[in-house]
């Protein structure tokens, strides 16, 4: 192959319950992870050196680091896998904001472990792209598989999880750049302990709707979303407009912030109100979607 195209979807943690903190200070996780057919799209063709261009609506928002995700990944899957080269012209076209808790820059990275080794015809073992992947970034991992998952530990455990239903929703996003490590920072958990709080169990048989999902993700948290509030309050308006929307079954803050998500059973519904959500505030993004 001369060009392969690659998406990066974007993540959305459905639940997210923080479960403790190790003595180095990484914080456990237990997260069920869906996909949205929102995507960056990443383009590889063949060259004797790495190099990077990025178009689309948040290009602006990667001016300034000249040495992202998607280089350093590509580096490191030529260090990792000797039938990939260390050269290809990657093309960015960046549609997912930038700091927003879906997974953007971790989904390009694991983008790029992918195309490169598609561009190489490498036939690489799922586990050293794992490996790869872990090394990178915590959401790499699963973003690297790309559908439903349970996410364990410090995001090195991805396991898949029951396949979802026909599930529409709406992203919004209130404009503001939220930091992980910020947010982390005000959660407060001691290193080296373990939070005691309930973390519903993940049924082990596909959910048959979507208003059981619903249900599901309404007897769970994302254990970030108040201290992400209390650093960006304008999610709580963003949780609170897709709260009010007509056929809203739940909504959530997506990883660390600032995205929200809702779930819709239909189609109509979450395209009206998305278009009423963005007609309302328009400095936002936001994008009816479907995931899975």
């Amino acid at each position: 192959m001369t060009e392969v195209r690659e998406r990066a979807a974007a993540k959305i943690n459905l639940t997210l319950h923080v479960t403790g903190r190790r003595r180095d200070g990484y914080h456990l996780l237990e997260s069920l992870v869906a996909f949205a057919d929102v995507a960056d799209e990443l383009t590889f063709e063949k060259a004797s050196a790495f190099s990077l261009s990025v178009s689309g609506p948040f290009a602006h928002a990667l001016a300034d680091d000249p040495d992202n995700l998607v280089l350093r990944a590509a580096r490191a899957t030529a260090r990792g896998l000797s039938a990939v080269p260390p050269g290809a012209a990657v093309a960015l076209h960046k549609v997912l904001p930038v700091a927003a808790g879906i997974g953007g820059g971790s989904a390009d990275a694991a983008a790029t472990i992918r195309g490169l080794v598609r561009l190489a015809g490498a036939d690489a073992r799922p586990a050293a792209l794992h490996q790869l992947a872990a090394i990178l970034g915590a959401d790499v991992p699963v973003c690297l598989r790309s559908a439903v998952s349970l996410v364990r530990g410090v995001g090195e455990s991805v396991t898949p999880a029951p396949p979802l239903p026909e599930v529409h929703a709406v992203l919004a996003n209130p404009g503001v750049a939220v930091a992980t490590a910020d947010v982390f920072r005000a959660l407060g958990a001691a290193a080296g302990g373990t939070v005691d709080r309930t973390v519903p169990p993940l049924p082990t048989t596909p959910f048959r709707t979507v208003h059981g999902l619903a249900d599901y993700v309404r007897t769970c948290r994302n254990d970030l979303e108040a201290p992400a509030r209390r650093l960006a309050p304008a999610i709580g308006d963003a949780l609170d407009a897709l709260e009010a929307a007509p056929g809203c079954l739940v909504a959530r803050m997506s990883g660390s912030g600032a995205t929200c998500f809702a779930l819709f059973a239909e189609k109509h519904e979450a395209a009206a109100a998305a278009a009423d959500v963005a007609g309302r505030h328009r400095d936002w993004w936001v994008v009816p979607t479907v995931l899975s």
